[in-house]
């Protein structure tokens, strides 16, 4: 078994989609006169750091240094964000202002502990040359502080190919492992990376497979792999747990057998620990548990969550 500790103090890199997760609280007593919906009293709101800015929280929340790098607005959202990676102990100076793009706002409103509605405000576009320019520049200054790389593509505009190609090639030259978890199609922008994380459907969608049973799967990852030089890809399957193929092995992990309220940011919680992991030079095989007893914690909480260094160690 590895010893936590040595997690404590590594530093991960993160660039990617940052985005503000916004909750309204609140309780249903009635339904609309105005059209068959709940009726939510507003009781308070809360902010905490979502999408890349999760992973990084999620770094921070293990001990380790949570180095983040994205493109905010300059409007509210990105001052609360800021407020919130502020008081998750996140570094948030790679942070690049575009005032010609909102920050992503995901707004989700609970009541009784069950969320009502979702409401996203958010650019997709591609970003501004300038911008572009400005963001490769800081994390290629920054990257020979980190022990190890995430790339946190929610296709959200951020994670260009020259953003991608710009980052993986630093760390490479650097010796940093780096972990991507993509939302997006285009596994050809990863070639390099060590690991990549994605769900199974996202993994499906990718390879253009309709996903039935395991052979399904299998094909699906045999097809990203070749877009993105044979990386290890360990594909997360909810209950199932999550299966990492790495050259010709396959290991699968069961998941953890806990209660599961909330999946919010249980993606993020897996990244966040194996780049911890990996940068310390723990196997691939051994990071994968972890991360996979990670998640089995996140998943009890409600809203977007972290794991902290005494939580994992309690499971693990």
């Amino acid at each position: 078994m590895t010893d936590l500790d040595v997690l404590a103090g590594a530093a991960v890199l993160t660039v990617g989609d940052v985005m503000l997760d916004e909750y309204v609280w609140g309780d249903v007593q009635r339904v609309s006169p105005e059209a068959p919906v709940p009726v939510v009293d507003s009781r308070r709101t809360t902010h905490v750091a979502g999408g890349a800015a999760n992973v990084a929280a999620g770094v921070a929340a293990l001990g380790g240094r949570g180095m983040l790098f994205g493109v905010v607005g300059d409007d509210r959202s990105a001052e609360a964000l800021r407020a919130a990676l502020a008081d998750a102990g996140v570094e948030a100076g790679g942070l690049v202002t575009d005032d010609a793009r909102p920050t992503t706002t995901k707004t989700r409103v609970i009541a009784h502990a069950q969320q009502m509605l979702r409401i996203d405000a958010e650019d997709r576009s591609a970003l501004a040359g300038p911008t572009e320019a400005a963001l490769v520049a800081a994390v290629t200054e920054q990257v020979c502080g980190a022990d190890a790389v995430v790339i946190s593509d929610y296709g959200k505009g951020v994670v260009s190919e020259a953003v991608a190609r710009a980052v993986i090639d630093a760390a490479r030259r650097g010796g940093k492992p780096v972990v991507v978890d993509s939302k997006a199609l285009h596994y050809d922008l990863y070639r390099g990376a060590t690991v990549i994380t994605p769900n199974q459907h996202d993994a499906a969608r990718a390879a253009n497979v309709h996903l039935e049973r395991d052979e399904d799967l299998h094909e699906a990852v045999r097809r990203l792999r070749g877009l993105c030089d044979d990386a290890a890809l360990l594909v997360t399957r909810g209950a199932a747990g999550m299966t990492l193929f790495d050259g010709e092995d396959i290991l699968h992990v069961p998941a953890e057998t806990r209660d599961v309220y909330d999946v919010t940011g249980a993606g993020d919680t897996v990244v966040a620990v194996l780049a911890l992991a990996l940068g310390r030079g723990v196997a691939l095989p051994e990071a994968v548990r972890l991360a996979n007893a990670a998640a089995g914690v996140v998943v009890g909480k409600i809203g977007t969550a972290t794991v902290t260094l005494d939580e994992l160690e309690r499971v693990s």
